[in-house]
């Protein structure tokens, strides 16, 4: 039987809502509350993007209204539950809340095996700067059941750690590399878990090994999580990629990754400060292409007439023989007979006339 929540004699509640099941009543609250911010723009314009904060803040103060108001109707049995609800609800903003907190402590005392209290507690501490408790938190979910959210969670923290030294910082990232495989592996539809994974592989690129085959496989990874709404929702997703294509010289694509960003987020900074500097960097380099490194002609002209075939060293003679005896065959063309792509077999002999100061340091 359904009982409308308006017969204060029985049930010592004066709220007009219905509800038979009052914890599973209060759960659905915090469900609609997540899915409004999650698939915010399923039902909203992208230009709606700068109201999308102040919406969700006024939705969760009308749910905490409902759960203050229903607090003296819950029973021992159910205070767990209840205390992680409300704490899960106040979790929800990007800022730290201390009641948050307070309230998924106490509801992992009540009952340790609540994985999701384990994980919102974690990302509580996340908030408020302190990593060791925070992986804690994953770490003891993890233990009473392999989850995605642990274990992204997990990958992206690893590579947050602080490291004593260069090898210290390698295991970390190989560390968050396989937990973010590992989100993968359990759901291969969640586009969260792909954006994780497209993440730690760029760090990978950063921090282990500058190899052009890393890129692909971030941008493998963010196209599989672009296929899911929620991921693609999110800014973090678009930045990163404008950052990986940027390194990938896909400058246009880049730049479009890093607009797509701001729009999701108007109010996040990061996105317009990499267009602009990209915008700029590449002005840079059409104006020093243009004029020549800005270099004297008679200057530029000493520099053309020094370029001799004979300074192409191991590379010229039309083949190149590798350290292991592998013999490739050269052709030595000019810059202008360059493709778009991979120029196999290809040598060009040049002088350096200039170099653009990028804000970045690009890795070779």
């Amino acid at each position: 039987m359904e009982l409308e929540c308006m017969n204060e004699d029985i049930l010592g509640c004066k709220c007009s809502e219905k509800h038979d099941d009052l914890i599973q009543f209060l759960n659905d609250k915090v469900d609609n509350l997540y899915l409004f911010r999650d698939r915010y723009f399923e039902n909203h314009k992208i230009e709606d993007a700068i109201k999308k904060n102040e919406e969700i803040q006024t939705l969760l103060e009308t749910s905490l209204k409902l759960f203050n108001d229903h607090e003296h109707l819950i029973t021992d049995k159910n205070r767990a539950k209840y205390n992680f609800l409300k704490g899960k609800l106040l979790n929800a903003v990007p800022k730290y809340n201390k009641e948050a907190e307070n309230l998924l402590s106490k509801s992992i005392k009540l009952d340790p095996k609540l994985v999701n209290a384990w994980n919102e507690l974690g990302e509580c501490y996340w908030k408020n700067d302190e990593l060791d408790k925070s992986i804690n938190c994953f770490e003891g979910a993890l233990k009473e059941k392999k989850n995605k959210f642990s274990l992204r969670s997990l990958s992206m923290l690893s590579r947050q750690a602080a490291s004593k030294n260069r090898e210290e910082r390698i295991k970390n990232i190989e560390k968050g590399l396989n937990y973010a495989k590992e989100a993968v592996q359990l759901d291969p539809h969640d586009g969260l878990s792909w954006a994780v994974l497209g993440n730690a592989h760029l760090s990978s690129f950063f921090g282990i090994q500058q190899n052009p085959k890393i890129l692909k496989q971030c941008l493998s990874a963010y196209s599989q999580a672009e296929k899911d709404l929620v991921a693609k929702s999110t800014p973090d997703l678009h930045y990163n990629k404008g950052i990986t294509l940027k390194y990938e010289e896909e400058y246009e694509l880049a730049l479009a990754s890093f607009n797509e960003a701001s729009l999701y987020d108007p109010t996040w900074e990061p996105p317009a400060i990499k267009e602009k500097q990209l915008v700029k960097y590449l002005n840079d380099i059409k104006e020093l292409v243009s004029t020549s490194g800005k270099m004297k002609a008679k200057r530029l002209h000493q520099m053309l007439q020094s370029i001799d075939s004979k300074l192409l060293g191991p590379y010229g003679g039309g083949s190149y023989t590798s350290t292991n005896g592998e013999t490739v065959k050269l052709v030595e063309i000019q810059l202008s007979d360059l493709k778009p792509g991979i120029n196999e077999e290809k040598v060009v002999l040049g002088k350096v006339v200039c170099s653009v100061r990028n804000q970045d340091t690009v890795p070779l």
